[in-house]
């Protein structure tokens, strides 16, 4: 098994560990403020599809541009009158498409990241090696939020249902 595919699985298991997360659940509940965040189910897949995608325009043109709505901060929510179905489709074809990018342009490439509204001036370069482990912690640190607003909406564990 090479490198690259060894990335991508973790990174599909933890896709895969997060979708749990959401099985099941009404788009009522997916939009639910289960906790004093803002946060919810259906707000994380709307992020993470986002950030899929984003990272992808990235890895893929190579120019160091801002993909569009990057830090809109409105990702963090579930769009109104969006269901969950559909939340979860965009995600996995966002997941596809980065998978895809990623075995086209290789792990050793290296590409310029936009300007950040926070570090003005400063365009780091980081290789499609790093992008896919920055989407795994990403993920992963997503997924334990996910956990948190599914357990206090019906008391539901991702760890009682990976085997389901």
């Amino acid at each position: 098994m090479t490198e690259t595919q060894e990335l991508l699985d973790a990174l599909r298991e933890q896709r895969r560990t997060l979708l749990i997360t959401a099985r099941g659940l009404t788009d009522e509940q997916a939009a639910t403020r289960s906790t004093v965040s803002e946060l919810t189910l259906g707000g994380i897949v709307n992020h993470l599809t986002h950030g899929e995608r984003n990272w992808t325009l990235i890895l893929s043109s190579g120019t160091g541009e801002t993909p569009p709505g990057m830090f809109d901060m409105d990702q963090y929510k579930m769009p109104p009158g969006a269901g969950l179905a559909g939340l979860v489709a965009a995600y996995e074809a966002a997941a596809r498409a980065t998978d895809e990018a990623v075995e086209r342009v290789g792990l050793d490439t290296v590409v310029p990241l936009p300007e950040a509204p926070w570090e003005p001036g400063v365009v780091p370069r980081w290789s499609v090696r790093r992008i896919v482990l920055h989407l795994l912690r990403e993920t992963a640190q997503h997924s334990g939020h996910a956990d948190f607003l599914r357990e206090a909406i019906d008391g539901a564990s991702t760890t009682a249902q990976l085997g389901d």
